[in-house]
């Protein structure tokens, strides 16, 4: 089943004095996903959240929820349309489990006093999260990837934040943000495959130096790791038949020999270059 598009970003900018924090941004937000918004310190990603809660106004764009362009002026009218933001400055209440902090945060009614009905309060809502994780102890982080899987199951939630072993572990989607500007919008696994170059790890059963491994044609650097090799060239090129074709020349054995997946720090630090 396909997903419905939920909210959308379409040509966004803001500015503050002598800074373009947002550099016409486009984004769309599906329904039941929870999406990781990354990027540098000041890459644009609070200002985004800030933007899309009401927090700031925007300069040029438009914002649509269910293809319906709105105008999300305030804190006040965003709850009103089913958006939240909580922000890493919120202060948990010792004797309240995250979980229940998180479900103050989002209940217009406790948060902003809002008289409103139980039909408007069971509308699909829209959870930003900015960088929520900061200052939380090992024991609440698990708590609240836990509770954040099980609201991105039936709501739409955005996750600022820096610690990439919590996008691997809680999101659908990644997009990545540099001054200003999306520089990259896909699945984890996708991002991880779209590369310049290609590394492959392999292990020979014999001793072989640098020296002979970068006779390989099409090498651009080798690497020791331990008792292997890491062996890289450009992304165009399987450099598995290479080195096969390479080994059976030189009677080597060979005993591993595996593409090396890029690591989300790896395409982070590319991408922000």
């Amino acid at each position: 089943m396909a997903t419905a598009q939920l909210l959308s970003v379409e040509g966004v900018s803001k500015s503050f004095p002598g800074v373009q924090a947002l550099k016409d941004v486009h984004l769309d937000l599906n329904s039941g996903e929870v999406l990781a918004l990354v990027g540098e310190n000041g890459a644009g990603k609070s200002t985004l959240m800030k933007v899309l809660s009401g927090i700031y106004k925007r300069d040029t764009g438009v914002i649509k929820l269910n293809n319906q362009p709105i105008e999300v002026d305030g804190p006040l009218q965003a709850q009103k349309l089913g958006i939240a933001i909580i922000h890493q400055e919120m202060n948990l209440m010792p004797h309240l489990t995250v979980a229940q902090n998180i479900l103050i945060g989002r209940e217009p009614r406790k948060l902003f006093g809002i008289a409103t009905d139980d039909k408007e309060l069971n509308r699909q809502a829209k959870i930003l999260l900015d960088e929520l994780h900061l200052n939380l102890d090992p024991n609440q982080l698990v708590e609240i990837r836990e509770l954040i899987k099980k609201i991105g199951e039936e709501k739409t939630v955005i996750l600022s934040t820096h610690i990439m072993q919590e996008v691997e572990a809680i999101c659908d989607r990644i997009v990545i943000i540099s001054k200003g500007k999306i520089v990259a919008n896909d699945k984890a696994s996708i991002l991880q495959n779209e590369t310049t170059h290609q590394t492959v790890y392999v292990e020979f059963d014999s001793k072989v130096s640098k020296s002979q491994l970068i006779k390989i044609p099409n090498i651009q650097k080798v690497e020791a790791v331990n008792n292997a090799w890491l062996i890289e060239t450009s992304a165009d090129i399987d450099l598995r038949k290479e080195i096969s074709q390479f080994a059976q020349k030189e009677k080597w054995l060979i005993l591993t020999l595996k593409i090396e997946k890029k690591s989300l720090e790896e395409v982070f630090k590319d991408l922000t270059k």
